[in-house]
């Protein structure tokens, strides 16, 4: 019986439509679906050829550097011996995963990444949206364009820059912000990384990041403001009817996109901020990872805890555009 409905709606669908003057039209759509294989991709490539020519470059680079280094995931699963190969040692299936969890310096771990991530992650996310919405409101087009190049010059500054920068300025006794401090360092303190780290982060990359909502606010209908001026709307009341709404849904992307990397804190800038007395507050995973493989030269071991890493960011990613689709119809797929 199914079949048999299933059959009269493609029928249907099949049968072209008559129009006003009683001449059947046929559904040239559903007949260039129902194609075969080889000639949709045959149709397809004739059509957009140029666009793959010009892809090509990108999809190797992206199959060269992001897949073909994935064979190596395997070493979390075996027990790594340079002489023999990435294939070579013994499969041992979770016993690095076994050993990771039940290490006392777990639970520091995860606490001390997702402190310093999430912070980032809000921080990071508020800010350029904040400060989109203040350039924009700038009349004059050189004091805006200015004030845009102010803020994004140091997203350009180099990271080994940037933390001696921190290091000088919150020097004890001589530091521009430290000599108000006291006479002890507060990098020394595993209590104010979080905080450094997180200042630090969105004085760097606030400017770069509201790029993206100056570009959406740019594209808002200048009637919109007109309408509501007119209306009597203030600054405060066009920022909250008309620029809100209008960026919402490029903020919705990018809090997805970000949420992908709320376990991947950046391994450059916590690696140079770290010392010995702010260690239990500094140690992420990416610079266990590092410490681990590089330095102790525990391959499989280190290459699980980034195995793990990795499968955490990808949950949280897609539990944050499956939530994002159901509130508000906006996804990345």
């Amino acid at each position: 019986m199914a079949s048999a409905i299933k059959g009269t709606h493609r029928a249907e669908a099949a049968t072209p439509a008559p129009n006003k003057a009683g001449v059947d039209i046929p559904d040239n759509d559903y007949i260039a679906r129902h194609r075969p294989l080889p000639t949709r991709i045959a149709t397809h490539m004739s059509r957009y050829w140029q666009l793959w020519a010009m892809s090509i470059p990108a999809i190797f680079f992206v199959v060269l550097f992001a897949y073909v280094p994935m064979y190596g995931i395997q070493l979390a699963f075996r027990e790594f011996v340079p002489g023999k190969g990435l294939t070579g040692g013994k499969w041992v299936g979770f016993k690095y995963f076994t050993k990771f969890f039940e290490s006392p310096q777990f639970s520091s771990l995860i606490i001390n990444t997702v402190r310093v991530s999430l912070g980032t992650l809000v921080l990071g996310f508020i800010a350029p949206i904040i400060l989109a919405l203040l350039i924009n409101q700038i009349g004059g087009k050189k004091t805006k364009s200015f004030v845009q190049t102010v803020t994004y010059m140091p997203h350009f500054i180099s990271t080994v820059v940037i933390v001696s920068m921190i290091n000088i300025f919150l020097a004890p006794n001589s530091g521009m912000i430290g000599r108000f401090l006291g006479p002890t360092n507060i990098l020394g303190n595993p209590d104010a990384f979080a905080p450094i780290y997180w200042i630090t982060e969105v004085w760097q990359h606030c400017g770069w990041n509201s790029i993206i909502y100056l570009a959406a606010l740019a594209g808002v209908d200048t009637s919109l403001y007109e309408a509501a001026k007119m209306d009597g709307a203030g600054r405060l009341q066009l920022i909250r009817y008309v620029d809100i709404p209008a960026i919402l849904p490029t903020c919705g992307i990018l809090l997805i996109l970000n949420m992908g990397g709320v376990l991947g804190v950046g391994f450059e800038k916590v690696y140079l901020m770290q010392n010995s007395l702010n260690l239990s507050g500094s140690e992420v995973l990416s610079t266990f990872v590092y410490k681990m493989g590089l330095v102790s030269n525990q391959y499989s071991y280190s290459t699980a805890i980034g195995l793990f890493n990795t499968v955490i960011n990808f949950a949280f990613l897609i539990a944050a555009n499956a939530i994002a689709k159901r509130a508000s119809n906006t996804s990345i797929f």
